[in-house]
């Protein structure tokens, strides 16, 4: 098989700091090569430098055989690669096909052919597979079409080699099935994908090879058929990991928080909620089941107190709750891991320090009487404690924050919501695009959480998270609950049916 690339002895180096070290990579005409790593193994750096956006400090990049210098990413556009990154860069002021045709070397000039782009635009996205609206607004479409996009923009712009950085962390699973079927008809044609993942189940599905990184060196390279999920965990860590088995809580405490056939724009099947009752014991985890859009995130912004019920009520220790407001939830000690870290967690230009403490800012520890000047030695003493104590590997605590890993990103979270022992942890898809060792530890610290006495409200779209975790399993499905279910041997069949709406 015709070799497309290689990538030899790639060592980058940022200060003393090694993110990629003596790395080899071969990628093979029409084959998916699998890129498999811990948060912070190297794999987008890797992959940065791949497309230009970085320069190695040591090594070289063959293509088709030759030797190639990537300058920028408009170099790798020019030799047949693109990436689709997994924040996506796309301008959301713009329609579809303007994202498509934005910067494409058959674009300059003043005057565009509309129609004829159109034409070969559409020709394209039916050769394979990719339906998308040329003429909505970016803003107007799912997360999966706005996926389809950007790898049809690549198509479109000559792309023989296509990296995709963590593809399906934000898809649905027949979201997911369908960027597969995209995949397999761009091998057929003779396209190559490196396709980065943490997911052991999409890896061995998709992948005809599969290269390892640990803390920025190759481990191995695997053929797909030659291996298993355990043993790729295993060589991934670099030590084995235990089947986890957390036991399970079958007789919580009080209710922390209870809520009573609440309404929110119930008539809206994907964002509202339509007589929702549950209640959250302290000392259990709640798990909420359930396709992602059925309103899980509106139950989530309803009991950290970002919107306020149509109908029903709400029970917070006890009490009915009268004014909804975040501020009013953290003072009542409800603690919360949003959905998305960037936007909603964390605050990216500021220090991971600033972000750990965010909560506590007047706090006689942090600031003066007057709440005037911050004490930043003690600030930064205590974010050090918590940098050795959540594992967050950071160059430093003065770090932005936007720097970091994901897994590392999420560790500044639980460093900021967990310390102060909360009554109630809500937790919204508290891994997802998590490596497995990250996973595991967010995993041990939310039962940590639970064993002190907190109550947790788990909503994820991962159906393995919500079976190991939770105590009790509530199914959700257009807003409504279907059905409550145990934790300890959940009937598997019958959750999968009510998260269907049967």
């Amino acid at each position: 098989m015709e070799e497309i690339l290689r990538m030899e002895h790639i060592t980058k180096k940022f200060g003393e700091f090694y993110a990629n070290k003596d790395i080899n990579l071969s990628v093979l005409k029409g084959e998916v090569h699998t890129l498999l790593g811990e948060n912070g193994a190297g794999k987008s750096t890797l992959m940065n430098i791949l497309f230009g956006l970085y320069q190695p400090t040591a090594g070289q990049i063959y293509l088709h055989s030759k030797p190639v210098h990537i300058d920028s990413p408009a170099t790798a556009v020019k030799l047949g690669i693109g990436m689709v990154h997994q924040h996506f860069m796309l301008v959301e002021a713009m329609t579809v096909f303007e994202n498509i045709i934005l910067g494409d070397r058959k674009t300059k000039g003043i005057f565009i052919d509309r129609d004829a782009r159109k034409k070969e635009i559409l020709e394209l996205s039916q050769r394979y597979g990719l339906d998308v609206e040329l003429d909505k607004q970016i803003t107007e479409i799912a997360v999966g079409a706005q996926q389809r996009v950007e790898i049809l923009k690549a198509l479109y712009r000559g792309a023989e080699l296509l990296v995709l950085d963590e593809p399906t962390a934000a898809l649905t699973d027949i979201e997911v099935e369908g960027l597969f079927k995209i995949m397999n008809k761009l091998t057929e044609e003779g396209k190559s994908i490196i396709f980065i993942s943490h997911k052991m189940r999409e890896v061995l599905h998709i992948s005809n090879r599969i290269t390892i990184l640990r803390t920025g060196e190759t481990v191995c390279t695997l053929n797909r058929g030659e291996t298993t999920g355990e043993e790729l965990a295993n060589l991934m860590i670099g030590r084995e990991l235990t089947p986890s088995q957390y036991t399970k809580v079958t007789e919580p405490e009080a209710p922390v928080i209870a809520l009573h056939a609440v309404d929110y724009h119930k008539t809206s099947k994907h964002n509202g909620l339509n007589g929702v009752s549950l209640q959250v014991g302290r000392g259990e985890i709640l798990g909420i089941a359930g396709v992602d859009g059925n309103g899980q995130s509106q139950l989530a912004q309803l009991v950290t107190g970002v919107i306020a019920p149509e109908g029903g009520s709400v029970d917070m220790k006890g009490s009915r709750v009268a004014t909804f407001s975040p501020n009013g939830f953290i003072l009542e000690n409800v603690s919360h891991i949003p959905e998305d870290r960037n936007k909603m967690g964390l605050v990216g230009n500021m220090s991971v320090m600033e972000n750990i403490v965010l909560k506590e800012t007047d706090e006689p520890r942090f600031s003066d009487a007057k709440g005037w000047h911050l004490k930043k030695r003690a600030m930064r003493a205590y974010a050090e404690q918590m940098q050795q104590k959540y594992d967050i590997r950071c160059q430093s605590v003065l770090q932005e924050s936007r720097n970091l890993s994901g897994g590392n990103q999420q560790k500044v979270i639980l460093a900021r919501e967990l310390e102060n022992n909360p009554d109630l942890l809500v937790a919204v898809h508290p891994t997802r695009g998590l490596d497995i060792g990250a996973t595991r530890f967010v995993h041990d610290t939310m039962i940590a959480a639970r064993d002190k006495g907190c109550g947790v409200l788990l909503i994820s779209a991962d159906f393995d998270e919500i079976l190991e975790m939770s105590d009790r399993i509530i199914v959700m499905f257009e807003g409504a609950v279907m059905g409550e279910f145990p934790g300890t041997n959940p009937p598997i069949d019958q959750i999968s049916l009510a998260m269907a709406g049967k």
